[in-house]
């Protein structure tokens, strides 16, 4: 049993259920391990979401990597977010105080928002943006675009 294989088996619980609905003995059991197994890759459940968090975050961070516009690249970080259940899990009411917490660990915001903004500050900024955005949408993909073009690309300027 590998991390990974638990990190997997998570998300799918995840999507299913919601993020906080899902218990570290329930993650145990669909990944076919024991609780012993579990608890030796992750020590709680927050470190669990953290682990999930960080890698997913990572994937997103280098699949946003070749975008040269920062609006681009936010929308872009939305989208694939919105496109995956067991991403998107992370921002339903019932998770999104979690996802708020989490979204500001320094290996989140360096996949997705050092690259892009710069400085450590204007990178948590952005990673806010992200998660703002996808906690409460706008009311089409054009809104979206618009309010990231006028107000936060201006504010963080272009990626370097």
């Amino acid at each position: 049993m590998s991390p990974e294989r638990i990190l997997d088996t998570a998300a799918g619980l995840f999507a299913q259920h919601g993020v906080n609905a899902v218990s570290m003995g329930e993650v145990a059991r669909a990944a076919g391990c024991s609780r012993a197994t579990l608890y030796r890759y992750f020590s709680d459940r927050h470190e669990l979401h953290l682990a999930f968090v960080h890698r997913e975050a990572r994937r997103i961070g280098a699949l946003l990597a070749g975008e040269t516009d920062l609006a681009d690249a936010v929308l872009a970080a939305v989208g694939h977010v919105r496109a995956r259940p067991e991403l998107l899990a992370w921002f339903g009411a019932a998770d999104a105080g979690t996802t708020a917490e989490l979204a500001q660990s320094s290996e989140v915001v360096g996949a997705l928002g050092l690259g892009a903004a710069g400085d450590p500050d204007a990178a948590r900024w952005l990673v806010r943006v992200i998660v703002s955005l996808l906690i409460v949408p706008g009311r089409d993909g054009a809104e979206e675009r618009r309010m990231v073009e006028r107000f936060v690309a201006p504010a963080i300027g272009r990626r370097r």
